[in-house]
């Protein structure tokens, strides 16, 4: 193997992860209670819809096909994420849940965007790495903004758990 294949493979594992996440970002903000939380997911989706069209010109960028690879870690975050909305949707625990699932996302996207990354800049591929780094500027922004949104939500969730305990 050679790194240049080393990178299409990380290229087509993050052109299915994101590809899933846009099928699943919609069933997250439907379940969500919290009207920020819904913002952020639905803002979230028209992101990584853009996220998608990146990946493809980066393959364009080191003159390979746009292909996808199952990508089973994000398949697996994503069943995690699903069982959320099927058992604790509907509160703010529920909301709490999934902005754990969807924190988890964002970081394993982070990990995968930072890897390739490095493998493009070691290559020289110039316009993939900018592309790349576009993106991974975009999921650590989305992270810190549903680690923002959890803040008042865990308060809340404490406040409500202490009056049950009463």
């Amino acid at each position: 193997m050679s790194l240049h294949e080393l990178l299409v493979d990380e290229l087509k594992d993050l052109y299915s992860a994101e590809s899933q996440l846009v099928k699943a970002l919609p069933k997250m903000a439907k379940a969500s209670v919290s009207a920020d939380l819904k913002q952020a997911f639905s803002a979230h989706l028209e992101e990584t819809k853009g996220h998608v069209e990146r990946l493809k010109k980066a393959f364009e960028a080191i003159n390979e096909k746009p292909k996808a690879v199952l990508c089973k870690g994000m398949q697996g975050l994503l069943e995690e994420g699903q069982e959320h909305i099927e058992e604790d949707a509907g509160d703010v625990f529920g909301d709490l849940a999934l902005i754990g699932a969807a924190e988890r996302v964002e970081h394993y996207e982070v990990a995968a965007y930072t890897t390739s990354i490095a493998l493009a800049k070691s290559l020289g591929y110039t316009e993939a790495s900018s592309l790349l780094n576009e993106t991974l500027q975009e999921e650590t922004k989305t992270a810190k903004l549903l680690f923002a949104l959890s803040k008042p939500m865990i308060k809340e969730a404490k406040d409500t758990g202490e009056k049950e305990e009463e």
